[in-house]
């Protein structure tokens, strides 16, 4: 029987939750990182030894030596981005070409693809979704209609297979009257996929099993959050896959009975980019504070993100559809002035109190609050859990019970080493 081990790590809940600094936390004890879902619109954000990186499409493994990192088949990648997002990781000195593999079977995000994204989502007008107009939904689109271009086209055929796939995209937006010139985004994306062709190309599905073969140890990370899971995040406000953990079988190729530890991260609060309920959200004072102290602003997309107290209901709906075992929870520091820490306990909805997430959130939902008192204390130069103060260590205890959930590992900063490990 062979000893190789899958463990999962992915959001609970909008996204925007800090995966990327805790894979690369994490990544020492693995011998290989692999992005399964998403695209780049998901910015993972990574700082260390006086230096901040946002990756894109690339698993946020890359930054350890000797690591293998895969772009998993669950992925759609858009040569032109992957390719600005290599040359200036290589640029800082981080050779890429001998640990980075890409799926041949993930589906390339074409220029037409942006067109279409943005041409959607004006004809939506006020029910616009608030994509980050990358293209990521029409590449879907494609792929669940069978109409996709693979990464696995590029040596075959290609420009045969990139133009009937263009015409087509074409014909829908002339039949939508909208206006565009790729011109130069196609000439840039033709370089990308020149740029691609000299990566290694791995049937990841086939790589992957066979390193488990090896007994080698494997993370899978996850892009955005569970609220944003096409099947059960807030619809129609959602992304276009599956960021569940359920995701990371399809997105890899891996059997369920692979996956051993799934780690569910979330912030000391919430927050959320885009259209779309959300229930604790903060139009006051208090939410313009949580989005200055903790940066609230899209690593991709430089917009605002709108915030709001945590949400318990959500959390533990998120833990029940991932089977979540550890929970990681980040910035923390950003609630250490607050006299007083608000936690949504349960939602109100056509008067009567409930404590599951219901089918519709969009509107008649009141939070319940459950109010704790602040800690009152700066914890960013924090580096035991025996420095933190009581109502902290209370603050901790009252989530791992309302969550059924153990709390493994706190962040009280953006950079790697401000990461405290619980025992």
């Amino acid at each position: 029987m062979n000893k190789g081990k899958v463990d999962v790590l992915l959001g609970l809940q909008w996204g925007d939750e800090g995966k990327g600094k805790v894979v690369d936390v994490l990544t020492p004890r693995y011998d290989v990182v692999a992005r399964f879902q998403g695209g780049p619109n998901a910015g993972h954000t990574l700082e260390f030894e006086g230096q901040k990186y946002v990756l894109r499409s690339i698993p946020s493994g890359i930054f350890q030596g000797g690591k293998v990192n895969i772009i998993g088949n669950g992925v759609v990648l858009a040569p032109d981005l992957f390719m600005d997002e290599a040359k200036a990781l290589e640029a800082s000195g981080h050779e890429l070409r001998s640990r980075l593999h890409i799926s041949r079977k993930a589906h390339l995000i074409m220029p037409t693809h942006r067109v279409l994204d943005a041409a959607y989502e004006a004809a939506k007008g006020k029910s616009k979704v608030g994509t980050t107009g990358k293209g990521i939904g029409p590449t879907y689109t494609d792929k669940v209609s069978r109409n996709g271009l693979r990464v696995g086209d590029i040596f075959e055929n290609f420009q045969e297979k990139y133009a009937q796939c263009k015409s087509r995209h074409e014909a829908i937006l002339k039949s939508m009257n909208f206006d565009y010139d790729i011109t130069e985004v196609e000439k840039k994306w033709m370089e990308g996929i020149e740029y691609l062709r000299s990566f290694p190309i791995v049937d990841s599905e086939h790589e992957i099993n066979g390193l488990l073969r090896e007994g080698k140890s494997i993370l899978c990370e996850g892009a955005q959050g569970t609220m944003l899971d096409v099947d059960f995040g807030s619809y129609p406000f959602v992304t276009s896959s599956n960021t569940i953990c359920a995701g990371a079988c399809t997105g890899l190729g891996i059997g369920p009975n692979r996956i051993g530890e799934v780690y569910g991260i979330m912030k000391a609060y919430c927050t959320r980019v885009g259209a779309g309920p959300f229930p604790t959200e903060l139009f006051d004072a208090t939410g313009d504070t949580i989005r200055q102290l903790g940066h609230e602003y899209g690593a991709v997309t430089g917009r605002e993100r709108r915030c709001g107290w945590i949400d318990l209901v959500a959390l533990r709906y998120s833990i029940m559809v991932n089977g979540v075992t550890k929970l990681i929870m980040m910035k923390s520091d950003v609630l250490d002035g607050f006299d007083t820490i608000k936690a949504c306990v349960a939602y109100k909805q056509n008067g009567k109190e409930i404590n599951y997430f219901p089918y519709n959130i969009e509107e008649g939902i009141e939070p319940v609050y459950k109010e704790l008192p602040g800690w009152k204390t700066d914890m960013t130069g924090f580096t035991s859990e025996d420095q933190f103060p009581k109502e902290f260590s209370d603050y901790i205890k009252f989530l791992e019970a309302e969550l059924e959930t153990p709390i493994c590992i706190i962040s009280i900063g953006p950079d790697r080493a401000q990461t405290i490990e619980r025992k």
